[in-house]
C-alpha cells in the first residue's frame, strides 16, 4: 500500500485504472467485486481509495480534544489500512492476475473520488439504500456528489449484482442530449465486453396538465395531448430516438440494439426496465440531469429504485 498522501497529488496518476471508493464501515464488497470484474474486463489495474477526514480545531481550540481527535484519526487510519488490505487479498483472490493498488488519502470521500476521477476510466462506489431523505442529507453520502461531479462515468452498485433471467443486457436512457449520446457509446462498448445487448428506452413523459387547449397542434403533436394526436405524438417520438442513435449501433456490429420509447416518468420507467439488466446507464450535464431535470432527481432516484448497478456518464469535454 502507497503511503497516505494529501487530496490532491492522487491527480498525478497517468496509467489508467477503474477506481473503487472502500467504505471504512464495510460494505463495500459488492462494488469493489463488480470494479474487480471490470478492470478484468478492461485489462487495466484496480485502484482501491479509501479516505480519512482531515483534523479540524474544535470549538474553544481544547487542545485536550485535538490531542484526543488526532488519536482519533491515528486509529481510523489504522482501521482503514486493515480494510483496503482486507479488500486487496480478496481481490488478488479472486482475480489472481489483475494488478491492485491501494491508497489511503485525507479528505472527504467525495473530493478526492472526484479528484481521482481525472484519471480513472471510471469511478466505482457502493451504496447503503438509505432512503431518500437519509442518503441526500446524509454527511457519508458520496454517491450524489460523486456522480454529478466526476470526470468519468460513475458506477453505483446497491447489491451483489443478480444474475438476469433473459438474454443479458443493458439499459440506457436517451433524450437527444449529447450526454445521453455519451451514455449511449459506454453502454454499447460495455456490451460488447460483456457480450450483452443494448435496449436504448426513450421516455416520453404524460403532460402535467392537459394540454389541447394550451399548445399549437404541431406541438401537442410533439408532446402529446388529446387521446387522438397519441399516435403522432408516439411517431414522432421513435422518430426522435432513431436520430439521436443514428450511426452508434453501426459503430458496434456485434451487439444486439433495440430501441423503446415508453410513457411514464424517467425514473420509473428505467426502474422498471433495471428489473432484468446488467446496469442502467445515463448521461449527465456538466451539472446535472435528464432533460429538464436534476441529476438528484433522476439519478438519485435511479439508485434508491433500479434493481442493478446504475453507471452515470458525464457530458463529453469541450
Amino acid at each position: 500500500m502507497t503511503a497516505p498522501r494529501g487530496p490532491h497529488e492522487h491527480e498525478r496518476r497517468e496509467a489508467p485504472v477503474i477506481v473503487v471508493g472502500v467504505d471504512p464501515r464495510g460494505g463495500s464488497r459488492p462494488a469493489v467485486g463488480w470494479a474487480a470484474d471490470e478492470a478484468a474486463r478492461r485489462g487495466v489495474p484496480l485502484h482501491l481509495v479509501l479516505t480519512v477526514p482531515v483534523l479540524h480545531d474544535l470549538p474553544h481550540g481544547s487542545r485536550r480534544h485535538r490531542v484526543a481527535d488526532s488519536a482519533h484519526r491515528a486509529a481510523l487510519r489504522t482501521e482503514g489500512a486493515e480494510v483496503l488490505a482486507d479488500e486487496s487479498a480478496w481481490v488478488s483472490a479472486a482475480h489472481g492476475g489483475l494488478p491492485v493498488t491501494t491508497e489511503l488519502l485525507d479528505g472527504g470521500p467525495a473530493a478526492v473520488l472526484c479528484g481521482c476521477s481525472h484519471r480513472a476510466l471510471m469511478i466505482v462506489l457502493g451504496s447503503r439504500r438509505l432512503g431518500r431523505s437519509a442518503e441526500l442529507f446524509s454527511s457519508s453520502s458520496v454517491t450524489v456528489p460523486v456522480s454529478a461531479r466526476a470526470s468519468c462515468p460513475v458506477a453505483v452498485v446497491a447489491d451483489e449484482p443478480r444474475t438476469p433471467r433473459g438474454p443479458a443486457h443493458l439499459v440506457v436512457g436517451i433524450d437527444g442530449s449529447e450526454p445521453s449520446r455519451a451514455a449511449l457509446a459506454f453502454a454499447l462498448e460495455e456490451a460488447q465486453l460483456l457480450g450483452a445487448s443494448v435496449r436504448a428506452v426513450w421516455v416520453w413523459p404524460h403532460p402535467r396538465v392537459p394540454l389541447g387547449d394550451l399548445l399549437p397542434e404541431n406541438l401537442v403533436a410533439l408532446v402529446g395531448g388529446p387521446a387522438g394526436d397519441e399516435a403522432a405524438a408516439a411517431g414522432e417520438r421513435h422518430r426522435l430516438l432513431a436520430a439521436a442513435v443514428a450511426g452508434w449501433p453501426e459503430k458496434y456490429p456485434g451487439v444486439p440494439f433495440t430501441g423503446h420509447v415508453l410513457r411514464g416518468h424517467p425514473v420509473e420507467e428505467l426502474a422498471l426496465a433495471s428489473h432484468d439488466a446488467l446496469a442502467v446507464v445515463v448521461g449527465r450535464r456538466g451539472h446535472g440531469g435528464y432533460t429538464g431535470m436534476r441529476l438528484g432527481s433522476v439519478v438519485h432516484g435511479l439508485l434508491q429504485r433500479a434493481e442493478c448497478p446504475v453507471v452515470t456518464v458525464p457530458e463529453p469535454a469541450g
